[in-house]
């Protein structure tokens, strides 16, 4: 299953994020744990953005000039309707060339999508796309090894991997960055969210 299908299966279950279904809080305590670590709030990027707006909204108003990527063209056609102001860019973050550097990275529960084989490229460069001190958050699979699978769950088939804790922390390393925060917010469920910063004399 491509990047492309993926984008796909979001159209069709794009609005689910917009019902009152869906909890508006999903995340929202994490990022504001991860907000603690920014000293600058110039620039933030929200990597797969979705159309709940949620995170853009406390990144607004945290002071950020804020920008969205997403792969679904839905996703995307929703979240500017709810923040015009913001620049979203429809992309595969794969292969996007990210515009500039960021003083915040969000990907809650997006890169989890991303192949296997292009995991730790996309890490890489959202973690080189940090400025000095700028800080990540992002979720992953909470393994001890790298895996892949895929299922059904929110409808649509979506596939997941994950390089594994140990693995992504030697990435985080190598990137010149350090982990503040690794927790299992939603044990026992394997769901791990990480808040990593870049060390602060790493040039830009």
């Amino acid at each position: 299953m491509g990047q492309i299908d993926v984008g796909k299966a979001y159209d069709e279950i794009a609005d689910v994020w917009n019902s009152d279904a869906f909890d508006r809080l999903n995340g929202v305590k994490q990022h504001e744990h991860a907000l603690e670590f920014c000293g600058a709030r110039r620039h933030a990027l929200d990597v797969g953005c979705g159309s709940s707006g949620r995170i853009v909204e406390l990144l607004l108003r945290a002071g950020f000039d804020v920008e969205g990527v997403d792969l679904s063209s839905r996703m995307i056609e929703l979240a500017a309707r709810r923040h015009p102001q913001v620049t979203f860019h429809h992309a595969d973050i794969c292969d996007w060339p990210f515009p500039r550097h960021y003083d915040l990275i969000s990907a809650w529960d997006s890169v989890w999508h991303v192949p296997l084989a292009e995991h730790e490229k996309v890490l890489r460069r959202m973690l080189g796309h940090l400025t000095p001190g700028g800080v990540c958050i992002f979720t992953m699979g909470g393994l001890d090894q790298a895996a892949e699978k895929s299922d059904s769950v929110m409808g649509p088939e979506m596939p997941y991997s994950t390089l594994g804790i140990p693995r992504t922390l030697e990435l985080v390393t190598r990137a010149g960055c350090v982990c503040r925060h690794l927790e299992y917010d939603q044990h026992p469920e394997q769901h791990v969210y990480l808040i990593v910063q870049r060390h602060h004399k790493a040039a830009e």
